[in-house]
């Protein structure tokens, strides 16, 4: 008899004796308590499920509530306003002198005309959304704000230019500055430049 068909089974006993005693003896591991607190363990937790659908509807209802709630008419009132105060503002802050003030007083009048035209378009919008507007009325919408924003900057924009003619450099730094802060959007990065 050779000494390889003695190895052949014999390999194939001791391997099967390892593939018996391996599960059980994976448990001599641990203490046997351990053993027990393994078997008696909670399974995980499930992965949290989406919010039932009633919840999404009323969340979906809040956020429709809110919109109906946006006054286009009060959020174009408050615009100008802002930029009437901005005027305000910045003729304090520039200091100017009395030569300067005939540029300034074109200026103000042409930018006083052009508020009181975008007032009057604001007194045309609904004091409330009745319904969310479709995709095509938003894109009227903006374009009808680009349309009144691009109006006033022409209104205003050549009196502007003859009141930086006679400013000095340091009246400049102020007018140049961004301007940020309470009821204004953006830092100094997306500051608005400017009187409007």
């Amino acid at each position: 008899m050779s000494v390889r068909s003695l190895l052949l089974p014999t390999a194939f006993v001791l391997a099967a004796g390892f593939a018996f005693t391996t599960p059980a003896s994976a448990f001599d591991l641990f203490d046997g308590d351990e053993a027990i607190e393994l078997a008696q363990a909670p399974p995980p937790a499930p992965p949290p499920q989406p919010a039932p659908r009633g919840e999404r509807a009323r969340g979906a209802e809040r956020g429709e509530r809110a919109e109906r709630h946006v006054s286009p008419k009060s959020m174009c009132l408050d615009m100008v306003a802002r930029r009437i105060g901005d005027r305000a503002y910045l003729k304090a802050r520039l200091e100017l002198k009395s030569e300067q003030m005939t540029a300034w007083n074109a200026f103000e009048k042409a930018a006083d005309e052009a508020s009181a035209k975008s007032m009057a378009r604001c007194q045309t919008l609904p004091t409330e959304i009745k319904q969310r507007p479709t995709y095509l009325e938003r894109l009227t919408m903006e374009e009808d704000v680009m349309k009144a924003r691009i109006a006033t900057i022409d209104a205003v924009k050549p009196s502007l230019t003859a009141l930086v003619g006679v400013l000095t450099d340091d009246q400049k730094a102020i007018l140049d500055r961004p301007r940020g802060g309470f009821g204004h959007h953006g830092g100094p990065a997306m500051g608005r430049p400017g009187p409007r």
